[in-house]
């Protein structure tokens, strides 16, 4: 082959490493700016005080029922609730069990007792949330924050919705400032649900003291291997955006993020994942997880 023939493959062989190489710095970029705009882990004094021998127990039977009786899996895997068929019976347990929870003084139980308190109250807030204000399409037109930065922050998230022990409580808050700093473990991620389909599972079951080590394994074992949390497409390696989100909770990079989908990954996706160094795409679908959508 003559050095007139070379010369244009060497060079386009050269454009696309650089193209690859841009491509690669641009998705890093983007996962940075996302964490950038996410809630950072901001703990609250105030919740951190626990009786490490306490042996009682919070009562989540109320919830337990709503989700035997209305959370139902979907053909894709999605658990979805029937938002459309709660009665006014259901609504008023749903709001009873709230107010049971916000009367409590959650500083008497063991952290596995709180744990599964504040994993329920997110939850449970969020559907009684959603109820109040459905139909919607997206949990994201509930605009009733005051975040003036809209995009990933539109939404109910900032917004006080409830006290405990007189603290006015948001979702934010609870996840925000009391789970993921207390606890500092990544799996507080799929445990709580915003309500839409690409979030990890609402689980068919209420967290208790007991059984929250289990749940928490199982939610994020099914979300890691399901095609919401990261799937290999064309080719290309596609993860849930939780993982550029809250980077931090997952190793703070790409890096960190692999390591823990392989830590989790079922023999599908683990061959799939084998020799990747890198991530493709982020994606997210924030539809609501109606039984009728």
């Amino acid at each position: 082959m003559d050095k007139e023939n070379r010369a244009p493959r060497a060079n386009r062989a050269a454009r696309r490493s650089a193209l690859v190489l841009f491509l690669g710095a641009a998705l890093s970029g983007f996962m940075f700016l996302e964490a950038a705009l996410a809630p950072k882990a901001d703990p609250w004094p105030r919740w951190q005080a626990f009786e490490a021998a306490s042996t009682a127990v919070i009562d989540h039977h109320p919830w337990d029922q709503f989700l035997k009786k209305y959370l139902k899996p979907g053909p894709d895997g999605v658990n979805r609730v029937a938002y459309g068929r709660v009665t006014g019976d259901d609504r008023r347990a749903l709001y009873e069990y709230l107010v049971a929870l916000r009367l409590t003084s959650i500083e008497r139980f063991n952290r596995a007792e709180q744990l599964a308190y504040w994993i329920n109250l997110y939850n449970a807030l969020t559907v009684r949330l959603v109820l109040e204000f459905y139909p919607v399409n997206s949990i994201k037109d509930i605009e009733i924050s005051s975040n003036p930065l809209g995009g990933i922050f539109s939404g109910p998230w900032d917004r006080k919705l409830l006290d405990v022990e007189g603290e006015p409580l948001s979702l934010n808050d609870i996840e925000h400032r009391i789970l993921r700093p207390i606890w500092g473990d990544p799996r507080i991620h799929y445990a709580v649900n915003c309500a839409a389909v690409g979030c990890p599972n609402l689980q068919p079951l209420a967290f208790t003291g007991a059984n929250t080590e289990t749940l928490l394994d199982h939610a994020a074992q099914n979300y890691v291997n399901s095609p919401r949390g990261a799937r290999v497409e064309d080719g290309q390696l596609i993860v849930s955006k939780i993982y550029a989100w809250f980077v931090d909770d997952f190793g703070g990079s790409e890096e960190g993020v692999l390591a823990h989908l392989r830590h989790l990954a079922e023999p599908p996706l683990a061959r799939a994942l084998e020799g990747r160094t890198s991530i493709d795409d982020y994606e997210y679908d924030w539809g609501l997880n109606d039984s009728r959508s």
